[in-house]
């Protein structure tokens, strides 16, 4: 019995202590970042006009996350910060049903120009690669591909920066269906852009043209094309470092 109390005692400050964790609004800010989100609107950010067909798509806020989805079959589009960033750190939360291709625009305009750091959460698709999104040079630098169910990768061996983790290691990084950290810096123009998964870092690529604006948004996609209107991409605990000087 004695043995039994301490295990169930266990079990009780187990509980209470999960309880106790703060929501991402509470958690102590780290040095420098700045809340791109305020858990409740969309205060300080916009949906693009000039992207999918004039209505960029459909962005609510649903239980402290900006959540995102084709507003018809086929229409997306992109929402962006209204401020403009040039050299910065931004990370953020992710919990996307596993379908639609979404992404985080570094430096975006209006059309969606942009370096992206790659959200496309489907078989086939990449997490933290980097994309020239509208941009010249082809730009599509990728270490790995989702393969049919999101716990599963193909590592690419040729890559030009290698995947740091296996990919039988790839679901103790990766936990789909709970919130997972993506995080991107870019900095000069030619950039070089870091990327990371969980603190775990994915890429790192430096571009050697200048082919885009030394500032832009930042900005969260629901791609165009199939039917997305009822799988969903979602985004909380957005917030960014200012690098520039």
């Amino acid at each position: 019995m004695i043995r039994r109390a301490r295990v169930w005692g266990l079990l009780a400050a187990i509980v209470v202590g999960a309880a106790a964790l703060p929501a991402p609004a509470a958690r102590k800010a780290e040095d420098g970042f700045v809340s791109l989100f305020d858990g409740e609107t969309l205060k300080g950010w916009h949906v693009s006009g000039m992207t999918g067909h004039g209505s960029g798509g459909r962005w609510v806020v649903e239980d402290g996350a900006i959540v995102g989805c084709q507003d018809r079959p086929g229409n997306g589009g992109i929402i962006l910060t209204n401020g403009l960033y040039g050299d910065f750190e931004v990370a953020l939360e992710m919990n996307n049903d596993y379908g639609p291709d979404s992404g985080l625009f570094l430096r975006s305009n209006e059309r969606g120009q942009a370096y992206q750091a790659m959200v496309d959460y489907h078989g086939g698709g990449n997490l933290m690669g980097v994309y020239g999104e509208g941009l010249s040079g082809g730009i599509h630098v990728r270490n790995f591909d989702l393969l049919e169910t999101p716990d599963k990768i193909r590592v690419q061996e040729d890559a030009a920066f290698p995947l740091a983790v296996k990919a039988d290691d790839w679901p103790k990084l990766w936990k789909h269906g709970q919130w997972n950290e993506l995080r991107a810096r870019v900095v000069g123009n030619p950039p070089t852009i870091h990327t990371w998964i969980n603190g775990q870092k994915i890429m790192e690529f430096a571009d050697k043209e200048k082919r885009h604006a030394d500032t832009g948004s930042i900005a969260l996609q629901v791609h165009g094309g199939g039917n997305f209107t009822r799988q969903y991409v979602r985004y909380r605990n957005i917030r960014v470092k200012n690098l520039s000087r």
